[in-house]
């Protein structure tokens, strides 16, 4: 028996287009975002190791970044939204922290992380993600949106840059440890 399958992808602008290749399985995967959730902090955590951030040696920090995660969730000013795939995985998320600054009325509405597991990247997940928080964003009334990105990730930044977002600064840090 022959079958013909039809395979679409997702095109720069977010739109399906069809491929002309030969499939014999086709998945389908739905994406929900959403904010996080007590049960989530785990896969929150998992995601933040793989972005990079440290990850505890002791269980006493264990329990401090628990606590934090579980802080920001229930913060007004603070959010965190995960990206669901098949209403089973968590596959991404986005942090959120509204700023006040001296020289605006409005909120700055900050990102410090967003992560999409690398297996689940280049589906529109991060795009979904980052289209959240401008919605939210716009309905808090912020002035702007601002989000660090580290200076060796060259695929983030043409990503951020191709969903309208300048590079306007450098961030300097100093480590006290």
């Amino acid at each position: 028996m022959n079958f013909d399958f039809l395979a679409f992808k997702r095109d720069a602008d977010n739109c399906f287009i069809k491929l002309d290749l030969p499939l014999i399985i086709i998945f389908y995967m739905t994406i929900a975002i959403r904010p996080a959730k007590k049960n989530d902090i785990p896969l929150v955590l998992g995601l933040l190791y793989e972005l990079g951030r440290p990850k505890p040696q002791k269980d006493s920090v264990l329990d401090s970044f628990r606590t934090l995660v579980k802080k920001q969730i229930s913060d007004s000013d603070k959010t965190i939204f995960v990206a669901e795939s098949n209403d089973v995985t968590v596959v991404g998320m986005v942090s959120v922290i509204f700023l006040s600054r001296l020289n605006q009325i409005q909120y700055e509405m900050y990102i410090p992380e967003l992560i999409v597991t690398e297996k689940y990247r280049n589906q529109g997940i991060g795009t979904s993600l980052i289209n959240t928080c401008i919605f939210l964003a716009k309905e808090k009334k912020c002035h702007k949106i601002r989000l660090e990105s580290g200076i060796q990730r060259k695929e983030a930044h043409k990503f951020y840059e191709k969903l309208g977002f300048e590079s306007k600064s450098l961030s300097f840090t100093k480590n006290l440890d």
